[in-house]
């Protein structure tokens, strides 16, 4: 999408499949090197699946976006939000952590990327929580909507 629209950015993921925030922070000062300009964070959602503290994510989650703002990049933070057993006051927390975060750090915040699904079965996977193909399209062409006004 970058490219088709005339963008010479490099894309590096720098994720790994299962992690929560804590092996995010133990990566972020090598995923920060060179010349990066802007930081997608999508991280969280590992954490709330194993009901881990969410001051615990959000203090890791500020720690990342703090080294990434000290180094002048700019900063895409993607909302996780609680599985529907996880209960209301644990998802009301989590939903408050993105928000706290996004206002105290001035970083834009997307919305959760399935939140604008009209068919959120046709975009995951059999195991109900990892994105498909076209759910991935999806996913990509979210970020990419809040990412482009920062270019």
């Amino acid at each position: 999408m970058l490219r088709r629209n005339g963008y010479k950015y490099k894309v590096v993921n720098a994720g790994v499949s299962g992690d929560t925030t804590a092996g995010g922070l133990r990566r972020i000062d090598w995923s920060l090197e060179d010349n990066v300009q802007f930081l997608v964070l999508e991280l969280g959602g590992n954490d709330i699946l194993r009901g881990q503290p969410i001051e615990e994510m959000k203090k890791n989650l500020g720690t990342m976006i703090e080294k990434a703002q000290s180094r002048a990049v700019r900063v895409l933070l993607l909302r996780m939000e609680a599985p529907t057993n996880a209960g209301p006051e644990y998802s009301k927390e989590v939903h408050q952590a993105f928000d706290d975060l996004s206002a105290q750090y001035k970083v834009t915040l997307v919305s959760f990327l399935w939140k604008d699904s009209s068919s959120v079965d046709r975009l995951i996977q059999q195991d109900g929580t990892h994105p498909n193909e076209e759910g991935a399209r999806v996913m990509a062409e979210t970020v990419y909507r809040a990412l482009k006004p920062l270019l």
